[in-house]
């Protein structure tokens, strides 16, 4: 048997993790889980209440490809409220979670071996489904100078360097938590239209930001972006598996082919619950102060340990660690974490498989209660000693 190149895209090294850290306590040990990004809580109350009055009173069959009309009802009306966007629902595509929703506006958009600009680090699932659609992605590298972000003088010079098709950013970004200013989100939006790409902006951990930098959808000053967002982050439904994107109106129509053939349509019993995760706002933003506490012990705690050179954070529940002056080797140093202190982390080789080496990604999504404890039990590692 013969397998297609399609098929060798880079592992997703955090599933690898989880899954040491759950053999780990299937073991017996107590296990603290900051490798994963997710939340720590179940779907808001409201949700849960219209999925279970739907089980008993829906025959839950096939819902339209695009998605429950009173959905993407309630999915326009959202961007109204929140940034004073105009969207039509129209516009308005439901998706399997973001991951659904990027293999949709890649196909649509893009041909074989179109090249699409990615800020490093970044998701891996980016580049992988980048790379399983015969695409190809233009790494443009960040760092503390640039806020760990794309800028538009990045991507003017990428594009002027090299062919481009299209452009990919993220605010707030996984892994950094690093967020791009309003000014800059629409400069950026301004230099991919004077180079006719199409610009994919991933929205998915908006609202859940520290007040660092003002939040901003590329809808505002990009009407042609491709705007990418999920119910698995602010809304704490991971397993759900919904997601929704925001596309030109030219876009629908193939998108919704596309749908219809690769998907048939989002599971209908997560769409009625996620009509009304929009009204749980008091519970979701107890959530959200929770991450903002988690944040606040980590930021103090980690350079106490020694992680002394870390991301901005300024959204999102992750930070980003540089640890080049303890290792060279990311993923031996979470190996150790891992059966030294019991803690699960994401090695940087994720996200940037060159650079990553000397760097690590925490979650912050658990409880408060965890993040005091891996500061402690970091302690008594001595981190310093590692080679």
């Amino acid at each position: 048997m013969t397998l297609s190149n399609r098929g060798q895209v880079d592992p997703f090294i955090v599933m690898d993790v989880m899954r040491a850290a759950n053999q780990r306590e299937a073991d017996g040990h107590d296990v603290i889980h900051m490798e994963v990004g997710q939340p720590g809580t179940p779907a808001p109350q409201l949700a849960l209440s219209a999925a279970s009055q739907a089980l008993h009173a829906d025959s839950l069959g096939y819902a339209e490809a695009l998605g429950l009309p009173e959905l993407r009802a309630r999915i326009a009306r959202h961007y109204d409220e929140a940034y004073g966007a105009a969207v039509s629902a129209d516009q308005v595509i439901v998706t399997s979670g973001s991951s659904g929703g990027f293999q949709l506006a890649f196909l649509a958009a893009f041909d074989a071996g179109a090249r699409i600009a990615l800020a490093m680090p970044a998701y891996p699932a980016y580049r992988n489904i980048i790379k399983a659609l015969d695409l190809e992605v233009v790494p443009v590298r960040t760092g503390a100078g640039s806020g760990f972000q794309m800028t538009a003088e990045a991507l003017d010079e990428a594009a002027r360097r090299t062919k481009l098709d299209g452009v990919l950013i993220a605010s707030p970004a996984n892994p950094t938590g690093a967020m791009i200013e309003p000014g800059e989100l629409a400069d950026i939006g301004k230099v991919a239209q004077q180079h006719g790409l199409t610009l994919i902006s991933d929205e998915i951990y908006h609202r859940l930001t520290y007040g660092t930098v003002p939040e901003a959808t590329a809808l505002t000053s990009n009407p042609d972006a491709v705007v990418i967002n999920s119910f698995s982050k602010y809304y704490s439904m991971t397993g759900w598996r919904i997601g929704w994107m925001i596309a030109p109106h030219e876009m629908v129509r193939p998108i919704e082919r596309l749908a219809q053939n690769l998907f048939i349509s989002v599971p209908t019993l997560s769409q009625i619950a996620a009509v009304e995760a929009f009204d749980a706002t008091p519970e979701l933003e107890s959530n959200f102060a929770v991450y903002r506490a988690n944040r606040d012990v980590l930021m103090d705690g980690l350079p106490s340990v020694g992680f002394t050179k870390l991301a901005p954070s300024d959204g999102a529940f992750y930070i980003y660690a540089d640890v080049s002056d303890l290792t060279r080797d990311s993923e031996a140093l979470c190996r150790r974490i891992l059966e030294e202190a019991n803690i699960a982390v994401t090695p940087g080789t994720d996200f940037d498989p060159e650079a990553g080496k000397t760097t690590l990604r925490f979650s912050f999504a658990g409880p408060t209660s965890h993040m005091v404890e891996a500061v402690k039990r970091l302690k008594s590692m001595k981190l310093s000693q590692v080679d």
